[in-house]
């Protein structure tokens, strides 16, 4: 049964107890990601994220570690563009303990400077790393040349920003973003009011203070290009996408039906019948307000022109004749068995609560998503598409052996 409270600071306690497991989730959501950074903060988020997890008050980074693995729990973060999360998953008799460890982390972190200067290493390996794989390399080129202002800007920062980070920016930008409005704290599972008290007092203990709103940022059309010495052109062709606010149901249902699965038009036409590529899939980036949704692949460069061709040929179909009722009922089976089958994880469970009274102030229930899967209708598919899938708003970011811009630009006239 799902229960909602607003502490009397602002913080947001969104709980679901679920009969029948032995596990409980725990996440504190922030609305503090990566696009609510200032000039000369550029990577604090993802730092601080890092810095939670080097020691408290009262106990050291080895002892945090120690205290972790002595309760066999799974703890990790993750920063967004948008926000970000801290979580805890662990066997219900040691709920307690867990929460309370994870409010020591976000209550008394102890940002040593030591272990700051320890940890900047750490992250410009994980710079190095992301650097190095491709596929995500293209994204970063797209969403930076579609999104030039703060949202376009890398979630890790770059090497300069961290190498010159200082303890009082990341402490301020703390102090600034990690207030209790901007805060939801989602537990899902086996656990009791005792069980998440110390992590709920701990945030009930917060100073209200006001959030503060990030910049907007709205999509730019762009053609991106990055030459380097691959096996693989990374290839995607990019349009505006929706918000978290948006008909999400009907958007899911679309992209499965272009490229979500081996039966896909995208799939078969690139991949079966053309040899075109080994993989394929339609994409879609979500932001508060705004986002991407496209087609990514991977293949040789000399198949990047007919790929292309195919692509765009399939979406033009598409657009004028809109899914079939098989497709629609394929898409829409996809669909509910991912919402149901989410049900059995504690976690996804308490992703989607966090994420939900994070951007929505509400949750979304199963039972209300199940209900609009099976109402979208082929209607609804074909009208999202002609909205979505605007030419003259086409972007594309390519790395490896590109074509040149002009190809690209070529496709808005198409």
């Amino acid at each position: 049964m799902y229960e909602k409270r607003v502490l009397p600071n602002g913080v947001t306690l969104a709980l679901e107890r679920v009969e029948g497991v032995r596990s409980v989730s725990m996440g504190v959501w922030i609305r503090a990601g990566s696009r609510c950074e200032l000039d000369g903060e550029r990577g604090a988020a993802h730092f601080i994220e890092h810095m939670l997890f080097k020691g408290t008050a009262s106990l050291t980074s080895a002892a945090l570690a120690e205290r972790m693995d002595a309760l066999g729990a799974e703890f990790n973060a993750c920063t967004s563009r948008d926000c970000t999360s801290y979580y805890v998953r662990c066997l219900d008799v040691r709920a307690r303990e867990a929460a309370a460890l994870l409010a020591d982390m976000l209550t008394e972190p102890r940002f040593d400077a030591g272990d700051m200067d320890t940890e900047r290493g750490v992250i410009l390996d994980e710079i190095r790393m992301y650097d190095d794989m491709p596929d995500d390399a293209a994204n970063e080129l797209l969403v930076k040349s579609c999104f030039p202002g703060s949202l376009g800007l890398p979630v890790l920062g770059t090497r300069g920003s961290v190498a010159g980070m200082a303890r009082e920016t990341l402490l301020a930008f703390r102090e600034r973003e990690y207030v209790p409005g901007n805060i939801v704290l989602a537990a899902a599972g086996s656990f009791s009011e005792d069980d998440i008290a110390p992590l709920a007092a701990a945030l009930a203990g917060l100073p209200a203070r006001p959030a503060r709103e990030p910049e907007r940022c709205e999509y730019t059309p762009a053609v991106a290009l990055e030459r380097r010495d691959t096996e693989q052109n990374q290839l995607l062709l990019a349009f505006p996408g929706v918000t978290y606010e948006a008909e999400r149901c009907t958007l899911g249902i679309m992209l499965s039906i272009l490229g979500g699965s081996a039966s896909s038009r995208l799939y078969r036409r690139l991949r079966d019948e053309s040899g075109l590529c080994y993989d394929l899939e339609c994409f879609d980036m979500t932001w508060a307000d705004t986002g991407l949704v496209g087609v990514a692949t991977a293949l040789a460069p000399e198949n990047e022109r007919a790929a292309i061709a195919a692509i765009c040929s399939e979406l033009r179909r598409f657009l004028d004749e809109g899914p079939g009722e098989a497709e629609l009922e394929r898409a829409r089976a996809q669909a509910e068995s991912g919402i149901v089958l989410s049900l059995e994880s504690t976690l996804a469970r308490m992703r989607r609560m966090g994420q939900n009274e994070l951007f929505l102030r509400r949750e979304r229930g199963v039972a209300e998503l199940l209900e609009r899967c099976a109402a979208v209708t082929r209607g609804d598919v074909l009208e999202l598409a002609r909205r979505v899938f605007d030419f003259r708003r086409l972007s594309a970011a390519a790395l490896g052996d590109p074509l040149d811009e002009e190809e690209y630009l070529g496709l808005r006239s198409l």
